[in-house]
């Protein structure tokens, strides 16, 4: 198969009334957009937010044309040309975004034809004392959710988390949650945007009105989880041993790359590699390529590629099937 050589792609970028402008002042992020909330790293989506190739012969074409061009295997061997698996973005959280929570597959697909959607956060950077809504209070049943959601009382149903630099979070659907402001994360999940808002403090957008609420489908889908039942879906197919691993799951596998010299990788016919730079600067050498990647930069490397190599002192988040 031609075309196969590791591709810088180029983001695209999205605004929200809860964003900042870190992305661009800190991360050479380039946009009209303000503010600017969320840059989609690695994109293939029908609705605008897609994700270009900026380097190699096969630039300028989006990741979607590229995988029609060289065809389905650079994702996976048992890629079928369907839904790309996977959507990885940066989130810049100025103020608190609102308290949400993901359906699974089976509810998605029953309800709205979607696929379902768990998420890992890792938090590039933090201020002091931020913290995120991870899952309900201990000893918050279901029927104490629903009171509390009648009576406008989220606040003692749900548990806060205080945040720092370097730490990650898996998000399992069911799980209520909510990035609060003052955090900058990486975030890497199933390939659906299906949300449903349980409570946004009553803001409004900019066209005046309150952002829409979708309680019932929340109530439908929002569930308790123990530690180790979060646990167990995050290292389902395995990894919990390796200090490296942030999430073995059946969705994604996630890990954390602290470079300082150079790193030999491989990246088989199972999977595409997705490289994230959030620190550093390294070079990846493969297939007669040497490709400069900074603080901010994606790689997508096509599965089948084999043996590549990165070299430098950076930190990378390394995302596979």
């Amino acid at each position: 198969m031609s075309g196969l050589y590791p591709l810088k792609l180029k983001y695209a970028a999205s605004t929200a009334i809860w964003g900042g402008e870190r992305l661009k002042k800190e991360w050479g992020k380039q946009s009209e957009l303000s503010p600017l909330a969320e840059t989609w790293e690695l994109s293939v989506r029908g609705d605008g937010m897609m994700s270009y190739i900026e380097n190699g012969e096969l630039a300028g074409l989006t990741l979607k044309e590229y995988i029609e061009t060289v065809g389905n295997s650079c994702v996976s061997d048992t890629y079928d040309g369907g839904r790309f698996p996977l959507l990885i973005k940066f989130i810049d959280a100025e103020t608190d975004l609102s308290v949400q929570v993901h359906p699974d597959d089976k509810y998605a697909r029953e309800t709205a034809n979607d696929s379902g959607k768990t998420e890992m956060w890792y938090i590039v950077d933090a201020k002091d004392g931020a913290e995120i809504v991870c899952g309900l209070a201990d000893g918050v049943s279901r029927e104490n959710f629903f009171d509390a959601v009648k009576k406008n009382e989220y606040s003692r149903v749900l548990k806060r988390v205080k945040v720092r630099r370097g730490e990650s979070y898996f998000i399992p659907a069911g799980l209520a949650h909510a990035i609060c402001g003052g955090i900058l994360i990486a975030e890497i999940q199933q390939n659906s945007d299906l949300t449903y808002r349980i409570y946004d403090y009553d803001r409004v957008g900019a066209d005046g009105k309150k952002r829409q609420l979708h309680v019932q489908e929340a109530l439908d889908v929002v569930r308790p989880f123990r530690e180790d039942e979060i646990d167990a879906v995050r290292y389902e197919n395995g990894g919990k041993d390796d200090p490296e691993c942030l999430a073995g799951s059946k969705y994604f596998s996630v890990f954390k790359i602290t470079l300082d010299g150079k790193r030999e990788l491989f990246a088989a016919k199972e999977s595409f590699h997705c490289l994230l730079c959030v620190g550093g600067e390294t070079e990846i050498e493969c297939c007669g390529h040497r490709i400069s990647v900074s603080r901010g930069d994606c790689i997508f490397v096509p599965a089948g590629t084999g043996a590549y190599s990165i070299v430098g002192k950076a930190e990378l988040l390394l995302s596979r099937l």
